[in-house]
């Protein structure tokens, strides 16, 4: 089942399937923001990803010496969630551990995930709590995408990436097309001019840019007069992708709290780079949000 609320700016639909925000349409404008899942590019809108972000290497890892299997980005996406709450300018699901999840993840939780609407802003707030009697490990992550050639007569090219002010450059890594998983030493340069990167059609041909440490808290799609018409606010988040799919007239800003293994990862889970450590008995909050100009 699908969930709408709106306002004078926007009109936002989230699905009971995942959790996941499917539409944001700029009543301003009148235009859509979300890619519409178009399949012969991508079946997707803005999956939640969890409890992994990206693969893990050779699709299993380690807890306490057990091995589990694993997908890629988790199963999250691919469940239904129970609407829990509905007000006028939000939405609240929420998944609970079951013996299916069980089965490839053995930690039991409950995930919560709200969609706030104000003014022109869709805030995304994540709470993952723990029901476990020792430590549980995750990653957890965003991955929007938002339609590119809004305006009629354009190309993807007459696009761009806009990132916070005075940034000159950002540093990323390329994933292994073998594995699905980093290649995390060997680094690149993404150079900006006047804090922006136009959009190439070959940019992702190698998959997603991931980007560590913090780089990227504000990322924005242009027009091509050079103003942003949708940015992805992320505070304080560690890690960050940018992909679509060659060809596709679309472009993902995921933040991320965590991300894929590096290739060749073989350790615990609770060794990976990067991982959420939850207590038992813990509660992890951490919320985006993507504002139509």
């Amino acid at each position: 089942m699908i969930h709408t609320i709106e306002n004078d700016y926007l009109r936002v639909s989230v699905d009971d399937h995942g959790a996941e925000l499917c539409s944001i349409f700029d009543k301003v404008h009148n235009r859509e923001v979300i890619w519409q899942a178009d399949p012969a590019y991508w079946k997707r809108h803005a999956p939640v990803l969890f409890p992994n972000v990206g693969r893990h290497f050779e699709d299993h890892y380690r807890i306490n010496g057990v091995e589990y299997p694993s997908s890629q980005h988790g199963f999250a996406r691919d469940s239904e969630f129970t609407c829990v709450d509905m007000t006028a300018d939000s939405i609240t699901h929420r998944l609970k551990s079951s013996d299916a999840t069980r089965e490839n993840y053995p930690y039991d939780f409950e995930l919560k995930i709200k969609h706030v609407l104000e003014k022109n802003q869709v805030s995304v707030c994540w709470e993952v709590i723990s029901l476990n009697d020792e430590t549980m490990y995750f990653t957890i992550g965003g991955h929007p995408a938002f339609n590119v050639n809004v305006l009629p007569d354009t190309d993807f090219e007459d696009y761009s990436l806009a990132f916070k002010e005075g940034t000159e450059s950002l540093s990323y890594v390329l994933l292994d097309t073998e594995s699905g998983t980093a290649i995390a030493d060997k680094t690149y340069e993404l150079k900006l001019t006047n804090s922006k990167y136009a959009l190439k059609k070959d940019m992702f041909d190698k998959d997603a840019l991931v980007f560590d440490n913090g780089q990227i808290e504000w990322a924005a799609l242009a027009l091509p007069d050079g103003k942003p018409y949708i940015a992805l606010e992320s505070k304080g988040f560690p890690n960050f992708g940018i992909w679509s799919k060659p060809g596709a007239p679309y472009v993902c800003l995921e933040p991320w709290c965590g991300r894929c293994d590096n290739r060749g990862f073989e350790g615990e889970l609770s060794e990976k780079p990067g991982i959420n450590a939850l207590k038992a008995g813990g509660v992890f909050e951490k919320s985006y949000d993507i504002i139509v100009y």
